[in-house]
């Protein structure tokens, strides 16, 4: 793993680490934080405990969202220090909607440049977030929403399984793994373990290896998420983040006991 951020995370880039609720790739984004990467575009749908790392180290100069928060538990106080008080580096904000995020993957992984959707309306979003636009369809004359494709230079997820050409096997709740991959230029996707054979499992989805450009077996390399059928959620260290990262005095003796241990 840390080979591979090594060479595929950059100073710059444009990162999306996803998972929703289920897979989040927890220990490639402390990998990160080691390797002292800056001046990162942090894309999410959710961004959750991961991205309150990486905003408290310091990480990412902006982000792309549609919802931030500790699930169940409350807010992200690295992400408000950042926002509210620019600590440890101000932070720019570019808010969608879960639909509208979804719909930018979808069109980065289909090569378009734009995507087409029924939303925002009634919303003051547009008035704070660029990216969205009224179009009006050619054919019906209808008002309609339309955002740009995302495409990061860099999507890192976590999954279950790989075998050793590279195909990738995931399975259980998914959010916009596939679509966050298939629109990346680069690819990590990290592993609970490489197998020789991919055994087919109900619903499950394979991404293949020409679209994966370095896989790394981690095991638990989602805690505190988890990784249907190799472990379960950690729900009290997302209650204990809570008093973690509320100080910065507290989340920076983590990150030195913790990330750096």
């Amino acid at each position: 793993m840390a080979e591979a951020v090594a060479e595929l995370v950059r100073d710059g880039d444009t990162v999306a680490l996803e998972g929703f609720t289920h897979l989040i790739p927890m220990a490639a984004g402390r990998e990160i934080i080691r390797q002292g990467r800056r001046d990162l575009t942090l894309v999410r749908m959710t961004p959750d405990l991961v991205y309150d790392q990486l905003i408290g180290a310091g990480c990412a100069s902006k982000l792309v969202f549609s919802w931030g928060g500790n699930p169940g538990v409350g807010s992200l106080h690295r992400f408000r220090d950042a926002v509210e008080h620019g600590w440890p580096a101000p932070l720019a904000l570019e808010e969608h909607s879960h639909a509208g995020m979804a719909n930018r993957y979808v069109a980065g992984a289909a090569g378009l440049p734009f995507a087409v959707l029924r939303g925002y309306a009634g919303t003051d979003l547009a008035t704070v977030t660029s990216t969205i636009k009224q179009i009006t369809c050619p054919f019906t004359g209808e008002h309609l929403a339309a955002v740009p494709a995302l495409n990061p230079d860099v999507t890192v997820i976590h999954a279950q399984r790989a075998d050793r050409a590279g195909n990738v096997q995931l399975w259980g709740l998914v959010g916009v793994q596939k679509e966050a991959v298939l629109a990346a230029r680069r690819t990590l996707v990290t592993v609970e373990e490489i197998v020789d054979e991919l055994t087919p499992m109900p619903d499950a989805m394979v991404l293949p290896s020409w679209v994966v450009t370095a896989v790394a077996e981690v095991p638990g390399g989602a805690h505190p998420s988890y990784a249907q059928g190799y472990s379960e959620r950690d729900n009290e260290f997302y209650a204990a983040w809570d008093a973690i990262a509320r100080h910065r005095d507290s989340f920076q003796r983590w990150v030195r006991e913790v990330v750096f241990a």
